[in-house]
């Protein structure tokens, strides 16, 4: 039978047999995929929709002493061990190497000790201290700490480990195997969505089905963290990387550039498109309609890439993914209880706190009685750094008035022609 997918007997001290499936796949000679996907999961985090599910990637190296790269999220942990147990085919476990300690790949450690107790984790400082934190098992005797630059020999593959602090916890690490030139790349490189058979990007067509959630899992998950994003990037461009193993989504075996580059454009805080995303807060109708008039001025003028956004409905997750991707943003909001409308002040704290630059912004405000968002908008974007919030604005009073027209009419050109520069 295929070895992603046969019937596997272990047996139990009662002389029964219990069976069950696995679902293995075969990535090289030594190295197989362990790890599970999750479409039951609602809220990545507890806060990020994940409508089309999250894999937790884990891997195994089959080498004259087996290695065990990360674990997975209690939510697949049946299927997980399943996995293991018919990778390793009998073989004990030596080592267990933590690449990040955040729950969704750490979880099962405690329950990993207890199936192979003789099992080496091998990790940083930091994220042997974590494991203490989490768990209460003792940790004497079972670790071996590694530093940068370390390496561990498993026989014919040596695995080197490399710092990749605050992407995105501080304890994270990558791991290189030198002989097959595989990353193992922890968060990095990452995609939110279910792996659904095919393993390997290269296998989806990736812009249509899975670059929007790739950005989406980046901004928000390492968004805020570019500067340390280059860093791993640049310790990452010395090394001879033939694939790339995340703990999320696809591997990567081909095109690594396109995907690099990609990391590198939203780690500087590049914006993807030169283009406009139009977000508008309205309650009544008011405010949406001054933002599809400025959208078609700016389609008359040859503008193509035009997203429009109603915060309301539009996941935050989604907004700061698009935020990431245009170089120009509309922000058009009602003043709601003498503030900025609830749900695009949450998302103005949102870009605020990833660290959201080198944008132009456009400020459209409402009100009925005393229009204050503009105001109160202008301030968190000033807020922000290496941003340009343009000088024309309007203030609508309840709703947009034939004399006003020219004035929007304004922002379009100054967008337009900004665009064109």
């Amino acid at each position: 039978m295929p070895t992603f997918f046969r019937i596997f007997a272990q047996p139990k001290t009662n002389n029964k047999h219990i069976i069950f499936m696995h679902n293995i796949r075969k990535i090289n000679d030594d190295l197989i995929y362990v790890g599970a996907s999750d479409r039951r999961l609602a809220l990545f985090e507890n806060v990020y929709p994940v409508l089309d599910g999250v894999s937790y990637n884990s891997y195994l190296l089959l080498d004259e002493k087996t290695v065990l790269l990360d674990t997975a999220d209690a939510s697949v942990a049946h299927r997980f061990f399943e996995n293991v147990a018919a990778a390793l085919d009998g073989r004990t476990l030596n080592y267990l190497v933590v690449n990040h300690m955040e729950p969704d790949h750490c979880a099962l450690i405690a329950d990993l000790l207890l199936r192979y107790p003789d099992v080496t984790i091998v990790s940083n400082a930091k994220a042997i201290t974590m494991i203490g934190q989490f768990f209460d098992f003792s940790l004497e005797g079972r670790t071996q700490v590694v530093a940068e630059g370390d390496t561990l020999c498993t026989g014919r593959h040596t695995l080197q480990f490399f710092m990749a602090p605050m992407v995105h916890w501080p304890e994270a690490m990558v791991t290189f195997d030198t002989t097959s030139g595989t990353l193992f790349s922890a968060d990095a490189f990452g995609t939110f969505g279910a792996i659904g058979g095919n393993l390997y990007a290269d296998e989806l067509d990736f812009d249509r089905d899975c670059l929007d959630e790739a950005r989406r899992y980046y901004t928000n998950i390492v968004g805020k963290y570019g500067t340390q994003v280059q860093m791993l990037l640049k310790k990452a461009s010395s090394l001879d990387i033939k694939m790339i193993c995340p703990l999320h989504g696809p591997i990567w075996r081909t095109d690594f550039g396109y995907f690099i580059e990609k990391y590198d454009k939203w780690s500087r805080y590049e914006p993807e498109v030169k283009g406009v995303m139009i977000a508008y807060g309205s309650i009544y109708g008011n405010t949406e309609n001054a933002a599809d008039i400025l959208a078609s001025m700016l389609a008359d003028k040859g503008v193509h890439g035009i997203a429009m956004y109603d915060v309301s409905k539009t996941d935050v997750s989604v907004l700061v993914s698009e935020a990431f991707k245009y170089s120009h943003i509309v922000v058009a909001s009602s003043t709601y209880n003498n503030g900025i409308f609830t749900p695009m002040e949450n998302f103005l704290l949102d870009i605020k706190a990833h660290a959201l630059q080198n944008r132009t912004f456009a400020v459209i405000e409402n009100g009925t009685w005393a229009p204050q968002s503009g105001k109160l908008i202008r301030a968190i974007l000033g807020e922000m750094k290496n941003n340009t919030v343009l000088e024309d604005g309007i203030t609508l009073k309840s709703s947009l008035k034939q004399n006003q027209i020219a004035s929007l009419e304004a922002i379009a050109e100054t967008i337009y022609n900004d665009l064109n520069k």
